[in-house]
């Protein structure tokens, strides 16, 4: 009980941040840490606090955070390396990226549609299971989005689908948001299945996450969708997402596509609890 009534506190205090973060300090070793446990301490007005880097509700509360502790300091560069290798793959097809309307998955603050906006497509709309992602959004970049959801596309309610499929989406975006939990691959699925046929695809994946002995479940969905020819993948991209808390490089995989098909009730049901 102690421990929970310490994070209420804790989660209190951070709701009420309206400072700048005055330091970052990351761990002097950190050996066998994994990715998605990656911490840091900060101080905010003298207070010194330990967040976990994929503790993104209490990151997005801290203005201006997320993009100083990601972008500044651990050097990610995914939003812009996949929105230019998106527009140079399109382009190559002879399509043209303002008309597209995008459907940006795992929103978060509004990284990504920021340079979606940069590139002129047509609308995006963002959506994003952290009600915090939102309001960061909104706080930060509110000419950004001409809608932004909070939803569970695994357990997606019929009038929000509806919603979805009304916006007409012919893209869709999903950027460091895959692999750990955040976005799983029902959700994944989903999110392709509400953007139109034919369509377009972008995203990035942590390179382990589409070995053959990946766990994820990402790896055998991704080649199932090209096998089956739900998608063709048009470009497949290595590259430095980001390096870690220690300096060392953290590969990703780009991957720019096109929806070939619909996806059938057999596969969404399939990926059910998987």
């Amino acid at each position: 009980m102690q421990g929970l009534a310490t994070d209420v506190v804790l989660q209190n205090r951070l709701e009420q941040i309206d400072s700048k973060v005055e330091e970052i300090r990351f761990p002097d070793a950190a050996d066998g840490v994994d990715q998605d446990e990656e911490w840091c301490e900060i101080v905010v007005k003298g207070e010194k606090r330990r967040i976990r880097l994929h503790d993104y509700a209490d990151i997005f509360r801290i203005p201006g955070f997320y993009e100083e502790l990601f972008y500044d300091h651990l050097k990610c560069c995914s939003p812009s390396y996949i929105v230019n290798l998106l527009d140079s793959v399109v382009r190559e097809y002879g399509e043209r990226p303002d008309e597209f309307r995008v459907l940006d998955v795992g929103a978060g603050n509004g990284m990504m549609g920021d340079e979606l906006q940069v590139l002129g497509v047509q609308s995006i709309v963002g959506i994003d299971i952290i009600p915090a992602a939102k309001e960061a959004a909104d706080r930060d970049r509110p000419d950004v989005y001409d809608d932004y959801r909070v939803a569970d596309l695994t357990d997606l309610p019929e009038v929000e689908e509806e919603h979805l499929r009304e916006t007409d989406a012919n893209c869709l975006t999903t950027v460091a948001a895959l692999g750990f939990g955040d976005i799983p691959p029902l959700a994944f699925a989903k999110a392709l299945d509400l953007i139109t046929t034919p369509g377009w695809l972008a995203f990035n994946l942590k390179e382990s996450f589409l070995r053959e002995q990946d766990l994820s479940g990402f790896s055998r969905l991704i080649r199932r969708l090209n096998r089956d020819r739900y998608i063709q993948t048009l470009c497949y991209r290595r590259y430095q997402h980001r390096i870690s808390i220690t300096g060392d490089p953290l590969f990703y995989v780009a991957v720019i596509a096109r929806k070939l098909k619909d996806l059938g009730d057999d596969l969404l049901e399939s990926l059910q609890g998987g």
